[in-house]
Formats: C-alpha cells, sequence, structure tokens
C-alpha cells in the first residue's frame, strides 16, 4: 500500500508540475518581460539582463528565507495560471462543441441559430454542386464508356466535408462532427447515442476504454492550449511580441482540437457499432448479426429512450 501511495503521489506530482506549473512559469515569465520592456523597448535584451541582474542582488532575493518565500509564490502563481488556462479551456471546449447551443441566453443563442442557418445554406450548395458532379460523372461514363476524371468529384465531396459530414446542426465544424456520428447511428441502427454510450462504456473492453480516454484527454489538452492563447493574447497591449506567440498558440490550438474530435469521433462511433450487440447481450435482448434498426429499437424501447416502432413490410422503419 505504501508503494502504491507513492506512486500514486509521484504521477500526480509529475502531472501537477508539466500541466499547470511549467507552462505557469513560462507564462508569469512572458508577463515579468512584457512590464519591464513594454512597447518602447520590446527586442531590448540588454535591459531585461540588467533588471534580472539588480533584482538579483536585491537582499530579499539572496537570503534563504527569501528565496523559500520566492519559489512558493512563483509556484503558487504558476498553478493558478494553469488553473485559469485550463478554466478558460473549458469554456472554449463547450462553446466550440456547442451541445446545447439552444439553451444559451437569448442573445447568444439568436447569434448562434443565425450561424448554424449560414452553415446550413452553405453546406446544402456544396451537397448540390456534388451532387450535381455525380451526374455528370453518370452521363460521361454512359456516353463515352470510360471513367471520368475523379478529381472534381473529390473537389466537391472535399468542399461539402470542410462544412460538415451531415447537415449542420451546430454552429462549429468540431461540434458537427461530433453530432454527425450520432445522426448517422440514429439513421442507420436507431441507436439513440446519448442514453446508450453510458451504458455501453461499462462494459467496452479495455483496449477499446483506453482509446477513447487517451482522444478525450488530447481533447481537453488542445482545449487548455487554446486557454493559454487566451490568457497570452492581453499581454501584448504591453509588450507586441506577446500577439505572435498567442496567434501561434491559437492556431495550434484549433488544429489540435480538431484532430483530437475527429480521432474521438471516430472510436465513438466505431466503439458502438462493434459493441451495441454485446450491449444487448448484456440486457438480455437477443440478437445475432450486425446492428441493425431492430436491434437500435429494442436497445432504445429497453433503455426507454422512445417507443417501439412499428415494422414496416420487410423489416422495421429506420425513420
Amino acid at each position: 500500500m505504501n508503494g502504491f501511495l507513492s506512486a500514486l503521489g509521484q504521477k500526480l506530482a509529475e502531472r501537477w508540475l508539466s500541466l499547470l506549473v511549467l507552462p505557469g512559469a513560462l507564462f508569469l515569465a512572458t508577463a515579468t518581460t512584457a512590464r519591464i520592456l513594454g512597447q518602447a523597448h520590446a527586442l531590448d535584451y540588454g535591459r531585461l539582463t540588467d533588471w534580472i541582474t539588480h533584482w538579483a542582488r536585491n537582499p530579499a532575493a539572496t537570503t534563504a528565507g527569501g528565496q523559500v518565500v520566492l519559489i512558493g509564490a512563483v509556484l503558487a502563481a504558476a498553478a493558478a495560471a494553469g488553473l485559469a488556462a485550463q478554466g478558460l479551456g473549458t469554456l472554449l471546449q463547450r462553446t466550440a462543441l456547442a451541445a446545447d447551443w439552444h439553451n444559451w441566453p437569448p442573445p447568444l443563442a439568436r447569434w448562434t441559430g443565425a450561424v448554424v442557418t449560414r452553415r446550413r445554406a452553405r453546406w446544402t450548395a456544396a451537397v448540390r454542386r456534388y451532387q450535381q458532379q455525380l451526374s455528370t460523372d453518370a452521363r460521361s461514363l454512359a456516353r463515352t464508356g470510360s471513367r471520368p476524371d475523379p478529381l472534381p468529384r473529390r473537389t466537391a465531396h472535399l468542399a461539402m466535408q470542410r462544412i460538415a459530414a451531415e447537415e449542420p446542426d451546430r454552429p462549429t465544424w468540431s461540434g458537427d462532427r461530433i453530432h454527425a456520428a450520432t445522426v448517422r447511428l440514429e439513421r442507420d441502427h436507431r441507436l439513440d447515442v446519448p442514453v446508450l454510450w453510458p451504458y455501453l462504456w461499462l462494459i467496452l473492453p479495455e483496449t477499446p476504454r483506453a482509446e477513447i480516454t487517451a482522444a478525450e484527454q488530447a481533447l481537453t489538452r488542445a482545449a487548455a492550449l487554446g486557454g493559454w492563447a487566451l490568457l497570452y493574447a492581453p499581454l501584448s497591449a504591453w509588450w507586441w511580441p506577446a500577439g505572435p506567440l498567442a496567434t501561434a498558440l491559437a492556431i495550434t490550438a484549433r488544429y489540435r482540437f480538431r484532430s483530437a474530435v475527429d480521432a474521438y469521433t471516430r472510436l465513438l462511433e466505431a466503439a458502438i457499432r462493434l459493441h451495441a450487440t454485446d450491449l444487448a447481450a448484456q440486457l438480455g435482448i437477443d440478437h445475432s448479426g450486425p446492428p441493425d434498426p431492430v436491434l437500435g429499437n429494442a436497445l432504445s424501447q429497453h433503455l426507454g429512450s422512445r417507443a417501439p416502432t412499428p415494422p414496416a413490410s420487410g423489416g422495421a422503419s429506420p425513420d
């Protein structure tokens, strides 16, 4: 037990140091540099060196007691900055995914609704262009007997995917990327993901659980990096080099966030498609073969998310 607690404490200390203290110390150093140099002497490293040398000779910094107090203050301030960045990152993540944007305050909800409407119009136009390209390629194939150049079709499809994989329902690409997975699973298999997922998570094997957890952690880290960008941005009012630094952090955070969302969504959808029948077996639902609308309706009825859907001719209706 002592060995376990020691290893746990060491791991927590390492995470505290890497996630909070080190990035926070870098932020404090940047803020101190901004305060010392200002806009007029933004790149005057001699001025910065002179100030640090003068400060290091201060009696308060040379005594053992003063150094202990100073180190404690720096660690506390760095940790506070790290917590602030993580809090801003959480806010950014919720805003970017926008799962509950309909419940936002009325001014924000109206503005977000207008953004969703514009995205939906762009997506509809892109889908129309893609379908027209498919029709053109089909006519060309029927007329000439040879396959047309696939580049225009791929370009039209990529333009549609850059907006959203399915009809937009969120104000951002990241939010729609996750929403698209739930739409596909509902449409193809009648699986109600928000209701199904907590039950499925409890029975997933260790490997998919670890992969999904790692993807979720990457998503959180990317959002926290965006939080650091928000903290660095105001420093540009006192020291202009903080502006390019904040911009670089924001661009990196955006790229990592989108990549993490895509990876997380792929893993989420794959886990549901692969293990929905396992959940059905755990719940006592008799089903053989891959997930289908019959299984989706049975799971939803069992978990109480919807009333049973009457079967149409030839099977259960996917609607």
